[in-house]
């Protein structure tokens, strides 16, 4: 137990990291604004800045960050679990630190913005799958995400940061400038989408185990906590009665589905499909 809270701890913090160097050193040169809570950050920061004149010797927009999701750490301790409420509150100060303490690069570091980018969401949605994969969460949209995925089975966190993305990238469109807009767009798709690859729990996977060892279902059912239908089938080539059964559980969880039936059965035979709509009493974990 120790030692997974350990993993955890280090891929909350990597993943939390990544996320603020993305933003920092491809993003903000730019002058692309990132999506969800830390947009509005960056919009509320580019507003005391540019509009008040007020001047910090760092970029406040980690701190206003901080600030903003306090609301939504009280929805992730009363309504998720306490462990991805310390994961994300974990997630955020790591986030406020980089974002305060990396130096903004004067000029951008690659001139083609498409190339940013694409270059930014692919190391920030890294970053924040990491971080929603070891339990916790980037914080802002995310703890929303977690929250809808919960109660819906169809509902994935990247779906809801390309929502409330487009929402902050259509006022910057008509405030600042329409080009920076659809750049900011892009990066949130691809943000998303890799971030939905690393998340793992978030796909439904669903297997079906043919064995000769009437053990190897039970094993599932008491070391996984999945629900598992089972039924008798035979072998057309040995004519031997075999033990069929199918389970539904999260893609992050199929090594241990491996694990638990090669253990008992190494011959068994274990059959996979991934994007299977649910309709039921299938728990999402996250």
């Amino acid at each position: 137990m120790q030692s997974k809270w350990t993993s955890n701890f280090l891929y909350v913090i990597a993943g939390s990291f990544l996320f603020g160097m993305a933003v920092n050193i491809f993003v903000v040169p730019m002058h692309v604004y990132n999506g969800g809570i830390i947009g509005i950050a960056q919009i509320i920061r580019t507003l005391l800045t540019e509009i008040f004149h007020l001047e910090f010797n760092f970029d406040i927009a980690g701190i206003i960050n901080f600030l903003l999701n306090i609301p939504l750490f009280l929805i992730a301790y009363k309504s998720i679990s306490k462990k991805f409420f310390v994961l994300t509150l974990l997630s955020i100060i790591v986030q406020t630190i980089t974002f305060s303490i990396v130096p903004i690069p004067e000029t951008a570091i690659l001139k083609d913005p498409l190339t940013s980018m694409i270059i930014a969401g692919l190391i920030g949605g890294y970053g924040t799958g990491l971080c929603l994969k070891a339990g916790g969460s980037g914080a802002g949209a995310d703890i929303l995400g977690v929250f809808f995925a919960m109660r819906s089975k169809t509902f994935t966190v990247g779906r809801l940061s390309i929502v409330i993305n487009t929402l902050v990238y259509t006022y910057c469109a008509f405030a600042f400038s329409f080009s920076n807009a659809i750049y900011s767009i892009i990066y949130a798709v691809v943000f998303a989408l890799a971030m939905d690859k690393i998340h793992t729990q978030n796909i439904i996977v669903k297997a079906m185990v043919i064995t000769k060892h009437q053990e190897v279902k039970q094993k599932v059912l008491t070391e996984l906590g999945r629900g598992v239908t089972s039924w008798q089938g035979m072998g057309v080539y040995t004519n031997e009665e075999t033990d069929v059964f199918i389970t539904i559980l999260s893609k992050y969880e199929v090594s241990m589905l491996k694990q638990c039936v090669l253990a008992l059965d190494p011959n068994a035979f274990i059959i996979l499909s991934e994007g299977n709509e649910i309709v039921g009493n299938y728990e999402k974990r996250f």
